[in-house]
């Protein structure tokens, strides 16, 4: 979809594909947690992970907060519930402490249900009846902001389900992948030379996706495809969590404190790990994934090799479609996979870890108002990765799209690919 700028008046056809953009997103929220009891909606396995019954609220009152609260005669239905729902906005009010979001019982689902079906009304309302110019901007903003919280919704069930002894599955009749043979590793050379990274042209982006600008990459290499389970478990095998100088010092501390010897979700054994399917046999073949930046970086060390830049692999992931293992399969986990291109994988399956600190572009400038939080504020301290998971939705995904996690970080689909200097 191609969002106009700002002060272009909507085509009635606009106002069309608006509003059936709009309610496909929110419907699949809908659909992903469809099956789950009311009393799998309300679980925090921890501080990082929201309940799925926090993620429908949420995601609605920011269309209601940032859309419908611009109109001074809108009247929330429940004004109490902003305090509960704004996630980190400061400039629109206190709000409820976030590892305490699985205390709240109350509202119950049916009524956060409730809450989204009376947002929807007046925002498709809207859609129809009114011709803000900067509507389709701000409803485009919140699609995308959904479609986050999509991803956020199955990989924090997936963690709370991995908590309980029982394990249950979250997708117990969802298809397997076709095992194969993962195509042996190789590498792609790149030149060294001034080029352009950021996006530019029409359709949507983050602002921390700008301005586009020029920078200097050296010569060097990027791994044909991920890193698989069976070349993380030889990294397991030779010691790899048991060798203080393959790891960044933090990175070290992190192992000793939290014990650390293989993947999350992976069983003592490494034979088998827990997955939105159940528990099921490790596929050799597949992207290892589930791993920290402090994981992926002692792997790269290990391998003779290192994580690549986020500017080595935008550019040389600019040309390649974006096409992969994204959340419509239904498969909820990387897959191995063939392909034809001389970089495989490169979206899809597993987000990749980058060896670039999240920080600003030359000229960033945030959005005005209380949207300038969505990106900016959280540039330090985080590390970019890149190419969207098997949870992500497919349209959410472009080259030059920028994911940020704390390097400590491993219950999101996080895998590596490896780069190497020339």
């Amino acid at each position: 979809m191609t969002v106009r700028p700002l002060g272009t008046p909507p085509h009635p056809s606009a106002s069309t594909e608006l509003l059936n953009r709009f309610s496909s997103v929110r419907q699949r929220t809908v659909q992903l947690s469809a099956h789950l009891r009311p009393e799998d909606t309300v679980v925090q396995s921890m501080p990082d992970a929201s309940p799925t019954k926090w993620h429908l609220a949420h995601t609605t009152w920011f269309f209601e907060q940032f859309i419908l609260e611009r109109d001074p005669a809108y009247v929330s239905p429940n004004p109490e519930w902003h305090f509960l729902f704004n996630s980190y906005y400061q400039s629109v009010g206190p709000m409820h402490s976030r590892p305490r979001r699985g205390m709240l019982t109350r509202p119950t689902l049916d009524e956060v249900r409730d809450y989204r079906s009376r947002v929807d009304e007046a925002i498709a309302e809207r859609i129809v009846r009114h011709g803000d110019p900067e509507l389709a901007t701000l409803i485009e903003l919140g699609c995308q902001h959904e479609q986050q919280h999509q991803e956020l919704l199955l990989t924090d069930i997936k963690h709370a389900f991995a908590q309980n002894p029982l394990e249950p599955a979250f997708a117990p009749d969802a298809p397997r992948a076709l095992s194969m043979a993962a195509p042996a590793l190789g590498y792609v050379p790149f030149d060294e030379g001034v080029v352009e990274v950021g996006h530019a042209g029409d359709g949507f982006h983050f602002d921390n996706e700008g301005p586009r600008h020029r920078t200097y990459r050296q010569a060097g290499s990027l791994a044909n495809r991920p890193v698989t389970n069976a070349e993380f478990l030889a990294f397991i095998q030779d010691g790899g969590y048991r060798e203080p100088t393959l790891w960044l010092s933090d990175g070290w501390a992190t192992v000793q404190a939290e014990g650390w010897s293989r993947p999350l979700y992976w069983d003592e054994a490494c034979e088998t790990e827990f997955t939105l399917h159940g528990r099921r046999a490790i596929d050799p073949h597949a992207p290892v994934c589930h791993v920290s930046y402090f994981e992926a970086d002692a792997f790269a060390r290990w391998a003779g090799a290192r994580l690549p830049t986020e500017t080595e692999w935008e550019t040389m992931a600019a040309g390649i479609p974006v096409q992969g293992n994204f959340q419509e399969s239904g498969l909820f986990h990387p897959r191995a996979t063939s392909f034809e291109t001389s970089l495989g994988q490169m979206y899809g399956d597993v987000w990749e870890w980058t060896m670039s600190p999240y920080v600003s572009y030359p000229g960033f400038r945030p959005l005005a108002g209380a949207l300038g939080e969505y990106n900016g504020k959280f540039m330090n301290g985080q590390w970019v990765l890149r190419g969207g998971s098997c949870a992500t939705p497919a349209d959410h995904v472009r080259p030059t799209y920028r994911n940020f996690f704390p390097p400590h970080a491993r219950w999101q689909f996080t895998g590596i690919r490896l780069g190497t200097d020339r």
